[in-house]
């Protein structure tokens, strides 16, 4: 492996800044913010009122745990377009994700706010290692995801070379970093080691390819996943955090010198962490939930959004700026799939809009191989129990399988059976979520 550690000189004076510096640039900023959303944005007016506070109020950053919070919730109830901040004309570019209902979670970006992106997505590329002049290799999935248009500019932002192989392909992947010969490459954790057991199945030692730097991201990984990765690709492993809601790839990131969390690039994105039930801002170390105050965005600022992310913030290390844990779980029912957001309710949906189904179900979340795997077992409505034949019952399943794969973009494996099959709690209700995924430590 090769560590390419920076001089004081490459960084941005930001990462480098005393706290009080960057505090001051913090506060600067989340003023501009809160009275952006509260001019333009008829729901942040409106929450803010509601609560009893204005833009004015905020005289120091922990004023800010005066205001409210943003979630999912408000993001589809504003669908498509009612958190913009700026008229339409000045969008240049929407992006979107799966929501909790059939619905995507929309953001709109400024070309300004497309700067900021890849300045951040740049920085974090540089931090992981990388400079001008390196060839970068994209497996992240191109289009509404974030993930691999936000990885594409950093990387151009930073005078690389970019591939944008996207995802799937897993034998051309292969072909490609044989041929072209990447010093990067920007992929899901779970996806690189597929690409490592293709490299191994054509009789190609991975740990020989020209790969240093793999910046992984979009799910969750262990410490563990880190050390497999590392010993068999023979580079660097470093994590990068993002949220489309937020921004998306880019957040946060790790410095390849120190791999001790991602850096939370706090000049654009302010960090708290709370408690989950009572919403009171938890004190610096304690495990809570992550939530982010968009600190320069023009399109769709965010104030106070709850990312439902589990983790702690850490001190600085490598960096000015303060570092995140490893995320441990979530405040809500959201999967992560294969980097898609899944929840149970977007599930259900899609069931209930079959008339031949029971609102029965299970989803079982499963590894298969080094990736997750989804099957959903659903019941047939009890008056048709037993009257449908067994190639009706599957063509049943055919189709939620493709709604599926059409509305929520995760591929499954569907099971249907009689009606009363899935088993029921004490007070009636099926378990709806089994997750057979090892856990994170």
């Amino acid at each position: 492996m090769v560590q390419r550690n920076p001089a004081a000189s490459e960084l941005e004076p930001i990462e480098r800044a005393s706290r009080d510096e960057l505090q001051a640039l913090q506060l600067e900023r989340m003023q501009w913010s809160l009275k952006h959303a509260y001019d333009n944005v008829p729901h942040y007016r409106a929450a803010f009122d509601a609560a009893g506070v204005h833009p004015a109020d905020l005289k120091t950053l922990a004023d800010l745990a005066r205001f409210p919070f943003t979630d999912k919730k408000t993001l589809r109830d504003n669908y498509p377009f009612g958190l913009f901040a700026v008229p339409n004309a000045r969008i240049a570019r929407l992006h979107a994700s799966s929501g909790t209902t059939g619905k995507a979670t929309v953001v709109g970006y400024t070309a300004r706010d497309i700067d900021m992106w890849a300045d951040m997505v740049a920085r974090s590329i540089r931090a992981a290692g990388g400079r001008a002049g390196d060839m970068v290799h994209i497996s992240y999935g191109y289009g509404l995801f974030t993930g691999g248009l936000g990885a594409h500019y950093g990387a151009e932002r930073l005078g690389c070379t970019v591939i944008p192989m996207s995802g799937g392909q897993t034998e051309k992947q292969v072909q490609l970093i044989q041929d072209f010969k990447p010093s990067i490459i920007m992929v899901t954790p779970s996806y690189m080691l597929n690409i490592i057991e293709e490299f191994q199945r054509q009789g190609l030692d991975p740990a020989r390819s020209s790969l240093q730097v793999g910046i992984f991201g979009a799910e969750p990984w262990t410490e563990a996943m880190r050390a497999e990765i590392e010993q068999r690709a023979g580079l660097d492993a470093v994590d990068i955090y993002g949220l489309s809601e937020v921004i998306g790839p880019g957040v946060a990131s790790e410095c390849v010198e120190s791999k001790d969390g991602p850096v939370i690039w706090e000049d654009h994105f302010y960090p708290e962490i709370i408690d989950p039930e009572t919403g009171q801002v938890l004190p610096e170390g304690a495990e809570g939930e992550l939530v982010f105050t968009s600190l320069s965005k023009e399109a769709m600022p965010v104030i106070r959004y709850r990312t439902r992310d589990l983790t702690r913030l850490l001190p600085p290390t490598s960096r000015s700026m303060r570092r995140m844990g490893k995320i441990t779980g979530r405040s809500d029912d959201m999967l992560i799939i294969r980097g898609v957001n899944v929840f149970p309710s977007q599930i259900e949906e899609l069931i209930l809009k079959m008339p031949k189904l029971a609102p029965q179900y299970q989803l079982i979340v499963s590894r298969e191989g080094h990736l997750d795997k989804l099957d959903v077992v659903g019941e047939l409505r009890p008056e048709l129990s037993g009257k449908l034949a067994e190639h009706e019952t599957e063509a049943l399943a055919r189709e939620l399988e493709h709604r599926i794969k059409t509305y929520v973009g995760v591929s499954t494996k569907v099971r249907l059976l009689a009606a009363n099959s899935i088993e029921r709690t004490l007070t009636g209700k099926a378990k709806r979520v089994i997750d057979k995924r090892p856990k994170i430590l």
